[in-house]
């Protein structure tokens, strides 16, 4: 075991906690409030996706930044320039670290207008983790792979000044390359070993998302649904210690 595996969490650098996004995909803010409550300092930075901010979900991302947490609000925009761009303003003043959008170039512009000013980082989505090539040739985009269409998404997105990417960790490696040392790749679909992958098709673990150059690492039901959320987060947090170290 290494030295940095035999750390406990709290010991770890706020830097290094930082690096794992727990996704708070429940239903209420009254049980988001409570794993946050269980998981205590061991989590710094919270995910509020589509099913908890319809669900006051923006109120509480005000509360947890106000503990001094950080917050990826994941809401995926996509609409007219003008739409995104004002949408984009608004999250701005609320103070959130992270906000994504869909990585189409029109949308992009406007998010980079709208962020104009502020310390909010946006990050391009490419390809859903949920998609595979197949679902992609059902959407229309055959014959281009979802690892194509990631790599022109991420080039777009470099070229439009986005501060981010959100890729599958199998696809890091290669966007790495296309967008640079210092812009951020947040991967989502990261499944300790043994969890269930769920309805994400292209999943690796922890360490393995950390030496495929993600910067930050999304992970919800592992940690949400296990019966100590405190430990699971800790057993990662611990995990990219190690890489890191």
């Amino acid at each position: 075991m290494s030295a940095a595996m035999s750390l406990p969490t709290n010991s770890v650098s706020g830097d290094i906690r930082d690096k794992l996004i727990i996704g708070l995909d429940v239903p209420s803010v009254e049980e988001a409030r409570a794993v946050v409550a269980r998981i205590g300092d061991a989590g710094t930075f919270y995910k509020i996706g589509y099913q908890l901010a319809y669900a006051g979900g923006f109120e509480f991302a005000r509360e947890l930044i106000g503990q001094g947490k950080k917050v990826f609000l994941d809401l995926k925009l996509h609409d007219i320039g003008n739409t995104v761009e004002e949408g984009v303003r608004s999250v701005a003043r609320l103070g959130a670290t992270f906000l994504t959008v869909h990585a189409y170039p029109q949308t992009m512009r406007a998010a980079v207008a709208g962020k104009a000013g502020s310390s909010l980082k946006i990050l391009a989505v490419t390809v859903l983790t949920s998609y595979d090539d197949n679902d992609l040739v059902e959407a229309g985009y055959a014959p281009v792979t979802a690892a194509e269409l990631v790599a022109r998404r991420a080039g777009q997105a470099r070229d439009l000044g986005i501060d981010g990417i959100v890729c599958a960790a199998t696809e890091a490696e290669r966007v790495r390359a296309i967008v640079g040392p210092d812009r951020l790749i947040v991967t989502p679909g990261i499944r300790p070993a043994g969890a269930e992958a769920g309805d994400q098709k292209r999943v690796v673990t922890p360490a393995e998302g950390i030496r495929l150059g993600a910067n930050h690492l999304v992970v919800a039901r592992p940690i949400v649904k296990a019966a100590d959320p405190r430990a699971a987060a800790e057993a990662i947090v611990r995990e990219i210690a190690d890489m890191k170290a």
